[in-house]
């Protein structure tokens, strides 16, 4: 059975399936919760908090997804390609992953504002990592990246090129994920596994051999 908060943030989510994020009424998540107004402020503090807090949940079960399909035993190549057509299939299905992924924020489902300076820290602990804010588009990417590279150097089966180093993978890894969001923001005519497959197998240029951008403070620390 879902805890109070998990019930008020799922009773969110389905909200905005029918509804931009303002005609969303915290007295209707809450009854469709089926808990008390008072109970979604004690959890959330208002209703940018609620947006917060779902924005946050989204990156959590998104990392979680990737960190699942990375630690299967299958080849490297193969663990990247799945990545890729994963989280394109995801975000097509889930506007908010979408919009985290790709930073296209709108009317319909706007950006959640940020807390305000003056505001005291909430007295729930996911709310307090929720108000932190989400990773930047940027950092999710180079945050998913590290952490691809960590899996699959812990179980280094790749067929990619005897002696790859490091920097080749950081490089690689990074190319799948933003071929997947390219494919998300302009949608091909057929998977995007194919063209992965292909890009992360093919022989890199010298000047190639570090990856897209550095990493990112921020994502690691997430």
């Amino acid at each position: 059975m879902p805890t109070a908060r998990e019930a008020l943030l799922n009773a969110g989510l389905s909200a905005l399936a029918g509804l931009p994020w303002s005609a969303v009424r915290m007295v209707d998540v809450a009854s469709a919760a089926g808990v008390s107004r008072q109970t979604l402020y004690n959890e959330f503090g208002s209703k940018d908090g609620l947006a917060r807090a779902l924005v946050r949940r989204e990156v959590d079960l998104y990392l979680r997804g990737v960190e699942r399909l990375l630690s299967e035993r299958r080849d490297t190549v193969d663990r990247l390609v799945a990545v890729a057509e994963w989280t394109v299939t995801e975000a097509r299905a889930r506007p908010l992953l979408r919009a985290l992924l790709t930073g296209c924020w709108g009317r319909w489902l706007p950006a959640p504002a940020p807390v305000r300076i003056t505001a005291p820290p909430s007295g729930v602990p996911a709310q307090r990592r929720a108000d932190a804010g989400p990773p930047a588009t940027g950092d999710l990417v180079a945050l998913v990246r590290d952490r691809a590279v960590a899996a699959l150097e812990r179980h280094r089966t790749d067929h990619l090129r005897s002696g790859a180093g490091r920097a080749e993978l950081l490089y690689r890894c990074e190319l799948a994920l933003r071929l997947a969001l390219a494919h998300l923001v302009a949608p091909g005519g057929e998977s995007v596994a194919p063209l992965v497959r292909t890009a992360v197998t093919a022989p890199l240029p010298a000047a190639s051999s570090v990856p897209l951008s550095a990493p990112s403070p921020r994502a690691g620390a997430r």
